[in-house]
């Protein structure tokens, strides 16, 4: 969540598709906002579908409490996974699944609630916290075919406490103690990822301060056309971590870009899927990558998701971190505050990883 919001702007009609796919009419037509330019469409017959196992799984137990062998097997497996694929899977992650079905439970709950009861929890323009859609910065930007719901975990002070909801009753209660767990998860995931790039195990919870963490809920209802719609536009995230939470029994809408071609995500059963951010290529001098990835919707079933956005304290200065920087691996990215970051990532549009250029040293000047 950035630590300002921008000058209001005009965003025009936005319909909420929850809405739009109850009305009748939504069978016949799409309102144009939603339907994509052709290059855009998601090509959806040309999506290869990944096994559950396909992308890497990361048996977190191991890492934490497992023999030698064990150990070094996932770190391996943990750095090849953010070197090839900026995402993974983590299973054995300790937090309890009943707690998970308690977190999907509420955000299901929220988003069945009437309109006028979610209405009064705005998404203002230009924001990224409250009921709405975010990212939407015209009247003729393309609309993305998801609800989101959006709040500030931590620190306390970028939490708007007027958008936090009192029903579903158990909302908040449930919200804290799931985003303590997720909290804990990134803190050990980083820490791996730390050794996994020869670094002080300590190094990125040194770095980041009293780190910030959002959580955003996106529901996709049914789409009729699902071809010519984005359920999510292609983006990378401007976390360190991403950790996204799929409900149970949901069809596949993640996807994927590897080697410059989409592939479905097939989330394993009770695993949470993990992706890298673009602080964490920053701080990797590009070592490890953040990845392009999108959603689509599906013609007949709604998918649910919950997604925790775990980044430095806004006031950190972030740059390639000295260790990885060499003579033969000249340094790719400038230094900056990750608030001047954050700010840039949230006053532009979704748009694959163009938002990371704001980083990017010309390095072919520097040969």
């Amino acid at each position: 969540m950035a630590p300002a919001s921008i000058s209001p702007i005009n965003v025009g009609h936005i319909h909420d598709v929850q809405e739009l796919r109850k009305a009748k009419a939504a069978a016949a037509a799409i309102p144009e906002r939603f339907v994509r330019d052709e290059p855009e469409r998601p090509s959806l017959s040309a999506v290869a579908l990944s096994s559950s196992d396909a992308i890497p799984v990361l048996d977190l137990s191991k890492l934490v409490s497992g023999t030698q062998d064990e150990f070094q097997t996932q770190l391996s497996k943990l750095a090849s996974a953010c070197e090839e694929w900026g995402f993974f899977q983590v299973k054995n992650h300790g937090i309890d699944v009943d707690l998970l079905g308690s977190m999907e439970k509420v955000a299901t709950d929220f988003f069945m609630l009437p309109l006028e009861e979610k209405q009064k929890y705005p998404m203002a323009p230009g924001t990224i916290q409250g009921y709405g859609q975010a990212f939407i910065f015209s009247e003729e930007q393309k609309l993305d075919w998801c609800n989101m719901f959006a709040l500030g975990v931590e620190p306390h002070s970028i939490r708007v406490p007027k958008l936090w909801p009192t029903n579903p009753p158990k909302f908040g209660e449930t919200l804290e103690k799931y985003s303590r767990e997720i909290r804990k998860l990134c803190q050990t995931l980083l820490s791996f990822i730390a050794m996994s790039l020869g670094l002080n195990k300590g190094t990125f919870e040194e770095m980041f301060g009293v780190a910030v963490q959002a959580v955003r809920m996106n529901y996709y209802p049914p789409c009729p056309r699902p071809d010519l719609v984005m359920g999510l536009s292609p983006h990378s995230d401007g976390s360190a971590l991403t950790v996204l939470q799929q409900a149970k029994g949901n069809p596949v809408g993640l996807h994927i870009l590897k080697d410059n071609a989409w592939v479905a995500v097939q989330p394993a059963p009770n695993a949470l899927v993990i992706n890298i951010g673009d602080t964490i290529e920053v701080l990797s001098n590009g070592r490890y990558k953040s990845v392009e990835h999108r959603a689509v919707t599906n013609k007949d079933t709604n998918r649910l998701t919950i997604v925790t956005f775990y980044a430095p304290s806004y006031d950190i200065e972030l740059g390639p971190i000295q260790e990885l920087v060499s003579e033969n691996n000249h340094c790719k990215y400038r230094r900056y505050s990750h608030g001047e970051y954050s700010r840039h990532y949230v006053t532009n549009k979704l748009q694959g990883k163009k938002t990371l250029e704001f980083a990017k040293i010309d390095t072919q000047n520097l040969e």
